[in-house]
């Protein structure tokens, strides 16, 4: 499992399909877990509003626009990546179109248009986990190859969300749906209108937001706790720390794979109901130590992913 080995390649299929259908065999009242969070809409687009509110009003001096910038805006930029996150999944409304609809609109406050993409080979991610050139979460062998060892995975990290945006298109191009089209047109609309507004000072602020949220942000270590293997023979890791509270419970990882239609505000609660399936599993309660331990272990990189 070395980081400059090759990653790491099985046949079989990705192990939540026969632990989802264990526990609902098991513990068929997870059932009732599933569908949609009511409240979802509301916090998603409190959140959106917030991160409108602080572009109007942050400093215009370098150092307190800075600080505002990390303390702030990365923290809310991360919040609203995890509201569409959640909202890919159908989460909110009953219907698919809905459910579109408010993606597109808490997309307003990150700039790029990239909600409904996002969607597109997100969906792909759970349903063809690991499987090589269509699930992009996977980085690419040129990436392994690149960005290895301590600075190496530094500079990775920092720029992680230019890879999670250009690998797609490169990795696996296909053509953008119309949902994608609104997006980028309502979103094109919007930073325009919006300049009149807060002037180039706030749309920076919203765009360094988005550049910055990930990575090294104590939020951004899901990114990596999520799939990079650490213990040999478990392909997806769990995080069950206080963050949870600020991200839609995305820590609770395997519990979402095994039942990606349970909104995170219950996962918890699926965890609690299925306990034996999911106590055995390594799980973490740092993501500043995921991170740490990511860029300082030298049998941790780039290619400690799972591909079939």
């Amino acid at each position: 499992m070395g980081a400059t080995k090759d990653f790491i390649w099985e046949e079989g299929r990705e192990p939540h399909f026969q632990r989802r259908k264990q526990i609902l065999k098991e513990v068929p009242e997870v059932k009732e877990l599933m569908g949609i969070d009511a409240g979802l809409k509301y916090k998603v687009l409190l959140v959106s509003l917030l991160q409108l509110a602080v572009s109007f009003y942050v400093p215009s001096n370098i150092w307190g626009f800075i600080a505002v910038l990390f303390l702030v805006g990365t923290t809310l930029v991360h919040i609203l990546v995890l509201a569409i996150h959640e909202l890919s999944h159908n989460l909110a409304f009953e219907s698919e179109a809905k459910n579109n609809w408010l993606a597109i609109l808490v997309n307003l406050p990150l700039v790029f248009p990239f909600a409904m993409a996002f969607k597109a080979y997100h969906l792909e991610h759970h349903w063809k986990q690991g499987e090589d050139k269509i699930d992009t979460d996977l980085p690419t062998r040129l990436e392994a190859k690149l960005f290895r060892g301590f600075v190496g995975k530094f500079i990775w990290m920092f720029f992680q969300i230019l890879f999670y945006a250009l690998r797609p298109l490169m990795v696996y191009p296909r053509k953008p749906n119309k949902w994608e089209f609104v997006n980028l047109v309502v979103q094109i609309i919007f930073v325009l209108t919006y300049l009149n507004f807060v002037g180039w000072i706030g749309v920076l602020y919203m765009a360094l937001s988005v550049i910055l949220a990930t990575g090294l942000h104590p939020l951004g270590g899901h990114f990596v706790s999520e799939h990079y293997v650490t213990k040999p023979g478990q392909e997806t890791y769990s995080y069950y720390g206080p963050l949870n509270k600020l991200v839609f419970n995305v820590g609770y990882h395997n519990e979402h794979h095994d039942f990606p239609n349970v909104p995170g505000s219950r996962l918890p609660v699926l965890r609690e109901k299925a306990s034996k399936h999911y106590e055995g599993l390594h799980s973490y309660n740092s993501w500043t130590k995921v991170i740490y331990h990511f860029l300082t272990q030298k049998n941790i990189g780039l290619n400690s992913r799972v591909k079939r």
